[in-house]
């Protein structure tokens, strides 16, 4: 499925998309965003600037500069969070957007040794909850 960027979430930036997550990084290629659901501490998603529908749609240097954006946001978010490992998702069944889910995965934790879900709808934040979550990954990128 490929879907029209006047109506994609991260093309068009609006308020759904500001419902669900906080941006706080303008990457190399990509933004990196905090999810507002917080069941995996510290959850964080990466979306390529462009609208593309798939990695290999890309060129090597693209391809290779939005992973070096993946690993940039993942390196930080292990040192910020130490979580025991960080579930990637790329899901793109019906939004055919370039995008990685970032899940940090802790032993005793939700789903340890399964698959993430998408949006649990359990652990909400303050603001300012937020923003130390944030603040702890930037600290470290």
């Amino acid at each position: 499925m490929y879907s029209d960027p006047k109506e994609c979430l991260y093309c068009q930036n609006n308020e759904t998309l500001k419902n669900l997550m906080i941006e706080f990084a303008q990457l190399r290629v990509s933004r990196a965003f905090l999810f507002k659901e917080q069941s995996y501490r510290g959850r964080c998603l990466v979306a390529y600037n462009g609208h593309v529908n798939d990695l290999n749609e890309l060129s090597d240097d693209e391809r290779n500069a939005f992973m070096a954006d993946v690993c940039q946001v993942t390196r930080a978010m292990q040192k910020a969070f130490n979580p025991e490992k960080i579930n990637y998702g790329a899901y793109s069944d019906k939004l055919s957007h370039l995008h990685f889910h970032l899940a940090p995965k802790y032993v005793d934790g939700l789903d340890y040794g399964g698959t993430f879900q998408m949006n649990p709808q359990k652990t909400f934040l303050s603001d300012a909850e937020y923003q130390q979550l944030i603040d702890e990954i930037k600290k470290y990128m």
